[in-house]
């Protein structure tokens, strides 16, 4: 007897009996299965069966082949091209793996994590967006807008803590980094998909004070800020008959009823960005957000462009100066061929009357390899907070 068709066999004696099956408990389930493969296989050598019955738990209570790769650390995230052709980022760097999936399998994995939260995937709901209960995020797209296939992409975030020193910050462009955020100064966190964006903000909030409240505003659910008072806010996409959403914007306005010290945004990507101004400019300061963007200016004119996806019909020279008034700084990471990620620069906003950005003013640059400071900042937003004045630079 295949493998394939031992399995199917197992599977069939198993939903004949559920009550076979402890709920919630895999040792049990471990259990049943092997005397299942032992009644249908009798004379499987003992290595084979446990190797089957470890397959069996991972179809019926887990994530299936997938399984091996969500636990390996080293695993940034798990690429599913279509039938046959897989690939993973293992630290930093995109290789592919041998492992042999169909498209029924494919679009399986995904429908066991959206299964719970009520969303769909089919040819009427053709993409989708979930979280897995370890708080990685996956992202499926079916036929026909996949036409080599269903396509699952799985974004895992590591479980040990990142340090900004992992970032290149050290000595005193570290120092002037904390001396912003403790200072209250509104950043942006800017750069490429896969760039290390959130995994930088969680780096450098932990300048934030333990005894602030923090309110995370989060598409879903990534940012693990250690401090002990945070509320963590999470869209919700509609369900499967297109009702019960709320919107980033929805949260967003939600969060300034719930007296936050501080607001975190993990990703501004749309309308929600207006929202995000206006909370800063009604005496939210230090807070953070990330953003897509290249570089320092270009982080400007990004926020200025999702903030006019409101659809307000507001005039460019009033998002401008919401932008002057509310952003205070941008820092800036990449991601190097060789998959190692850095800062690449700490820019302040500089502007001119009516608080309209001209540009932005460099603090910290990379050069040659490495972070040096070029000028620092006038500006501090809270009481008491004083740049650091090691190596020449100071309060000015």
């Amino acid at each position: 007897m295949s493998t394939t068709h031992l399995k199917a066999t197992v599977h069939a004696r198993l939903l004949a009996a559920p009550d076979l099956v402890a709920t919630g408990d895999r040792g049990g389930l471990r259990h049943r299965l092997a005397e299942l493969v032992a009644e249908v296989a009798p004379l499987l050598p003992a290595t084979q069966s446990d190797a089957l019955v470890e397959e069996l738990v991972r179809d019926v209570d887990g994530f299936g082949p997938i399984e091996p790769l969500l636990a390996d650390p080293d695993i940034g995230e798990i690429m599913l091209n279509g039938p046959g052709r897989a690939f993973v980022e293992r630290c930093g760097r995109v290789e592919p793996i041998d492992l042999d999936l169909d498209a029924g399998q494919i679009v399986q994995i995904a429908e066991r994590v959206i299964a719970p939260l009520g969303l769909r995937l089919d040819r009427a709901s053709p993409i989708v967006d979930a979280r897995l209960p370890d708080g990685s995020r996956l992202h499926a797209v079916l036929p026909p807008l996949a036409p080599d296939g269903p396509c699952v992409t799985i974004r895992r975030f590591s479980p040990r803590r990142i340090a900004a020193a992992d970032f290149g910050l050290r000595g005193e462009s570290a120092a002037l980094v904390a001396a912003a955020v403790r200072g209250g100064w509104n950043l942006l966190i800017a750069g490429a998909t896969s760039a290390g964006k959130t995994t930088l903000l969680n780096a450098v909030s932990a300048a934030i004070d333990e005894r602030e409240r923090i309110v995370t505003i989060e598409e879903t659910a990534e940012l693990a800020l250690a401090q002990p008072h945070v509320v963590r806010l999470e869209a919700r996409p509609a369900n499967s008959e297109g009702v019960g959403a709320v919107s980033l914007r929805d949260l967003v306005r939600a969060a300034l009823r719930m007296r936050p010290d501080r607001i975190v945004v993990g990703e501004v990507r749309g309308g929600e960005a207006l929202d995000m101004l206006q909370a800063l400019n009604t005496g939210h300061d230090g807070s953070l957000c990330t953003v897509h963007a290249n570089g320092p200016d270009e982080a400007l004119v990004r926020v200025e462009t999702l903030a006019l996806y409101a659809g307000l019909s507001l005039p460019v020279e009033a998002v401008r100066r919401q932008i002057g008034a509310a952003i205070d700084g941008v820092l800036c990471v990449s991601r190097d061929a060789d998959g190692r990620r850095r800062v690449e620069c700490l820019a302040e906003v500089v502007t001119a009357g009516d608080d309209l950005p001209l540009g932005t003013r460099l603090v910290i640059e990379r050069r040659g390899g490495a972070l040096v400071s070029i000028e620092p900042s006038r500006r501090l937003r809270r009481p008491g907070a004083a740049w650091p004045t090691s190596g020449g630079v100071g309060s000015r």
